[in-house]
């Protein structure tokens, strides 16, 4: 038995998350249809993360179990042949069999691109949110910070089925950036719950329409009351754009995202 990391990258425009859905088609149904297609069979497969519809991933991990000897180079290239042309795999190597992709995570990073300008461009619609009243970007770094921490995040969490238990994280980064028109909140963490990172950006952009004050965030987060944050920000604009695991540096994401 075999134990395989896999790195990938899709956009989610057409799909309803990763995670297979009864009614609508997922990111890890047309993996595994690919992945069938060239092992032969139904392996068992593990992602990093559920993330939701219409959300982008630049770095996803994948670790799939398998008794095939086929190298990884070769697996890459197949995959590839067989992937639409919205996913790609960059690259797989052997992991010990214990390995979990999701479980072994050590943290993610997310990125929500904003255009900040009051005409839209075209090209990135669906991969960035168009915002077009103006944003106070140092204003928000600021009260982003707040955010950094241990926490109970309930108020940042859009509460189901998935979400139970202890709702506690440990945001390790928080970074509001210009580039032009081209705003992006990144944030590191030790895990998200379900639309946290949504749920964050909508409450920075009450702040930044000064319907919340600027040190409104840790009264917010003492409340663990959803009804207390902002909306949640469309899903459009948001990137899994890092995945950590132990006793590794990422260097994938660092150069501002595009469009198609």
């Amino acid at each position: 038995m075999r134990n395989l990391l896999v790195t990938m990258a899709y956009d989610g425009s057409h799909y309803h998350g990763w995670q297979i859905q009864e009614n609508a088609l997922a990111v890890q149904e047309v993996f595994q249809n690919a992945l069938r297609k060239i092992i032969g069979k139904e392996i068992d497969i593990k992602g990093c993360s559920r993330t939701d519809s219409g959300v982008h991933a630049r770095q996803y991990c994948v670790s799939i179990k398998t008794e095939r000897d086929i190298p990884c180079d070769r697996l890459v290239a197949a995959l590839n042949h067989h992937l639409p042309k919205d996913m790609a795999v960059s690259a797989c190597r052997e992991v010990p069999l214990d390995f979990h992709a999701r479980y072994s995570c050590k943290g993610k990073e997310y990125i929500y691109q904003i255009w900040n300008a009051p005409v839209r461009d075209p090209f990135l619609d669906g991969y960035a949110y168009h915002y077009w009243y103006p944003l106070d970007v140092e204003t928000l770094h600021r009260a982003s910070q707040d955010f950094v921490g241990y926490h109970d995040f309930t108020s940042f969490c859009t509460l189901d089925q998935r979400e139970r238990g202890d709702l506690r994280r440990t945001v390790r980064r928080f970074e509001v950036k210009r580039e032009g028109p081209l705003v992006q909140m990144r944030v590191e963490a030790d895990g998200f719950l379900y639309n946290m990172v949504r749920i964050m950006v909508g409450t920075l952009l009450r702040i930044a329409q000064g319907k919340f004050a600027p040190d409104c965030i840790p009264a917010i987060i003492a409340a663990k009351d959803r009804a207390q944050a902002g909306p949640t920000a469309p899903a459009c604009g948001l990137y899994l754009n890092r995945v950590f695991y132990e006793g590794e540096v990422q260097t994938h994401g660092e150069k501002p995202l595009s469009g198609r």
